[in-house]
């Protein structure tokens, strides 16, 4: 194996400036950077990432904790996350909590413990033992926080503004002409979902109607019973806090012997891949998924190597892709 001494010695620079180009690139000239890269290359070196951890103090990894690993959501934010830790030289510990509050803590664990460098978690809930570390960071510790936004959590995060999303998808249904229209909710515990409802209700009071609200927990299955419940009420359009529920809506209105959109329009969030390929295709808020994983890790990396984040709260723009899952009432 190739040492970091060779790299220097054929490289012509010290070992230290070899460490250096790997590391903090941004603090070598560049054409000594492009030299020692060269020599990387030409003698394939690897660097020993278990040494440089005991030297360093380092882990060179940062853990990523998911509520629910099975939700096809996730997996774009997982991906975004992954390619930037990979770019800042991270490799990203995946942990699924399972909405689990002793998992989360065993998670958390890990950071106490230094076995990873820092944690983005993608649910509501910062770990209890979590929040000293938080009061003793000032803004600084190596914590943030990606898609569901709470002030009262106090680390940076990554999300959409979920009010206004949820207003968009209902002022599309109520501009199509709808008045009597169903909401499916996730978890109330959940911000996003607090968020969304509050959106959501707002722009139906704008035009003085009252939905009919359910609650779902993000998956098919709870979704396709609410919205029997909302179709026996005699709606004319479903708005489902996720495409999953979307899906199960959907599946609802066929049992029920009526079709969407031509009886009941649905609405959906998050566009997942699958969402244009549904028959009908569905209708649904586009959240930039892969962009909340980057920047998460991002906000992160800038922590670790010793900056206070650029912005406490990232908000990224979102859009209602419209569909053949929606239209207007019939007469």
């Amino acid at each position: 194996m190739t040492t970091i001494i060779e790299v220097a010695a054929v490289a012509g620079v010290s070992t230290a400036t070899v460490s250096r180009v790997l590391t903090r690139p941004d603090r070598v000239a560049e054409p000594t950077r492009l030299r020692v890269l060269e020599v990387v290359e030409t003698l394939g070196y690897q660097p020993n990432m278990a040494a440089r951890s005991l030297r360093t103090l380092r882990a060179a990894r940062i853990l990523l904790t998911v509520p629910d690993i099975s939700n096809p959501f996730f997996a774009s934010v997982i991906r975004g996350a992954e390619e930037a830790a990979r770019d800042a030289g991270y490799a990203v510990v995946l942990g699924d909590t399972r909405h689990d509050v002793e998992v989360e803590d065993q998670y958390a664990d890990m950071l106490l413990r230094r076995e990873v460098d820092g944690l983005v978690f993608l649910g509501h809930r910062l770990p209890e033992r979590l929040a000293a570390l938080v009061g003793q960071g000032e803004g600084r510790a190596p914590i943030v926080n990606g898609c569901e936004y709470s002030p009262d959590i106090g680390v940076p995060s990554v999300h959409i503004d979920n009010a206004a999303a949820a207003a968009d998808a209902m002022e599309h249904l109520i501009a199509l002409g709808h008045r009597s229209i169903g909401i499916v909710t996730g978890p109330t515990i959940s911000p996003i979902t607090r968020d969304r409802l509050a959106g959501a209700m707002a722009a139906a009071a704008r035009v003085g109607i009252e939905p009919e609200v359910r609650t779902g927990d993000y998956s098919a299955n709870s979704a396709f019973a609410a919205a029997r419940e909302l179709i026996a009420g005699g709606v004319t359009a479903i708005f489902c806090f996720s495409d999953e529920m979307a899906l199960g809506a959907i599946g609802a209105v066929g049992q029920a012997g009526l079709s969407c959109p031509g009886d009941v329009s649905v609405v959906g969030f998050d566009d997942l891949p699958l969402a244009r390929f549904c028959h009908p295709a569905l209708t649904s808020v586009a959240q930039p998924k892969g962009a909340i994983g980057r920047q998460a890790i991002e906000l992160l990396v800038e922590i670790l190597r010793g900056g206070a984040p650029a912005a406490a709260a990232v908000t990224l723009a979102h859009e209602l892709v419209v569909r053949g899952s929606t239209a207007p009432p019939r007469a």
